[in-house]
This record gives structure tokens, C-alpha cells and sequence, in this order.
């Protein structure tokens, strides 16, 4: 089983990846990590080989794996989920997604394909191609 999330405030993937490698966006052990206010319910099947997909300007575009979800006690008191993740980024085919909040569970079968690691390094397409070639299936 795998999460769903948008990555609000990224350009891209190399912005999210940017985040994640400030001291605010990482666990103790330097790991980045994701907190939110709700507990994954179906954590055990996440936790045996499960990703986070990130959606960003619209488009599911890469994922990471989920290595382990802490708690976290936020200032108020309110227990939390850090969800702890791999650093390494995973770019996916484009998939148009439309906005939700918080995270959503993504069955295995639903998921994009990743990119081979020879695409990886592709320029970026220019948004509104990406989007529309998204839209019809090709990427």
C-alpha cells in the first residue's frame, strides 16, 4: 500500500528535494520526513515496501519509500505522524491528479510506473505539455 500527497509549494522534483534537505524537513537521524495530523490506519501494509507519491503542479511525478512513521508531539500537545522517508527521489511517469488535502491511500495497481534511470536526467517538459500528454495517457 502506498500514500498519496500533494508537495504544496514545490516547482518540482528538485525543489521538493531541495526542502528535504534542510534541517527543518528531517527527522533526528537527518532522514527527510513528512509530518502530518493523522495516523495511517493500514500502517503495517504501508510499512512492508510501501512510497509516498508527490503530486506537484498538478501531476503525480515522483515518489520515495516509506521507511518508518514516529510520532511526533507538536508544541500543542497534539500527537502526530512524521512520516520518514528514503532521500532518494524516484521520478514516476506523469500522472494528472486533482487537488486533495492531507494524504490518500494509492493502491499498488493505481500507481505510475517509475521513469527509467536513462530518463531521469531528461529536460523538463514545459508544464502545459506535461500536463496535456498526462491528460491523454502518454506520459
Amino acid at each position: 500500500m502506498n500514500l498519496i500527497k500533494l508537495s504544496v509549494g514545490s516547482e518540482s522534483v528538485d525543489t521538493l528535494a531541495d526542502w528535504q534537505r534542510t534541517r527543518a524537513a528531517q527527522a533526528e537521524d537527518g532522514l527527510p520526513r513528512h509530518v502530518t495530523r493523522m495516523w495511517p490506519k493500514r500502517e503495517a501494509e504501508i510499512l512492508s515496501g510501501g512510497s509516498i507519491y508527490w503530486v506537484i503542479k498538478g501531476l503525480v511525478q515522483c515518489r520515495q519509500r516509506i521507511l518508518r512513521l514516529d510520532e511526533v508531539i507538536g508544541q500543542d500537545g497534539i500527537r502526530r505522524c512524521a512520516i520518514v522517508l528514503d532521500p532518494e527521489l524516484h521520478r514516476t511517469q506523469s500522472a494528472q491528479k486533482r487537488p486533495f488535502q492531507g494524504w490518500r491511500y494509492l493502491k499498488p495497481e493505481d500507481t505510475p510506473p517509475d521513469l527509467p534511470k536513462t530518463r531521469v536526467q531528461d529536460d523538463a517538459l514545459p508544464d502545459d505539455l506535461n500536463r496535456a500528454l498526462a491528460e491523454i495517457g502518454v506520459l
